[in-house]
């Protein structure tokens, strides 16, 4: 079995596309959009993608304060300087639980916890 993807209901499409595209750095997969139904984006390369849906009407949306997205990044303090230039606040951290893993949190535009992670494998 693999894990295919994790669904995010979003308030509002855009500001959500644009936070996954240009902050997390995903690009679109595919789109799937109908005259009765929700319209749906998958982000992501590979196997395991973020899928966006929106039901129209914003709506409120309730997400969990535990559960959080993870995405590994090559520099730490470049994305930490990166996410404050576009004026986005850094929910917490950095934190350090080990000399290898380094990561904090940002939320994305309806609150769900983004993770951003640095793993060094040479300590």
């Amino acid at each position: 079995m693999k894990f295919a993807h994790a669904t995010i209901t979003v308030m509002d499409m855009e500001e959500s596309l644009k936070f996954y595209q240009e902050i997390v750095g995903l690009n679109i997969d595919s789109k799937i959009s109908t005259e009765t139904g929700p319209e749906i984006v998958f982000l992501g390369e590979g196997e395991t993608k973020v899928e966006l849906i929106y039901y129209g009407q914003n709506k409120e949306i309730k997400m969990g304060e535990d559960i959080s997205l993870g995405f590994q990044v090559e520099s730490l303090e470049e994305k930490m300087n990166f996410i404050q230039e576009k004026g986005i606040k850094i929910h917490s951290g950095p934190f350090q639980p080990n000399p290898a893993t380094r990561f904090f949190y940002v939320q994305d535009p309806n609150g769900l916890k983004i993770q951003f992670i640095e793993i060094n494998v040479s300590n």
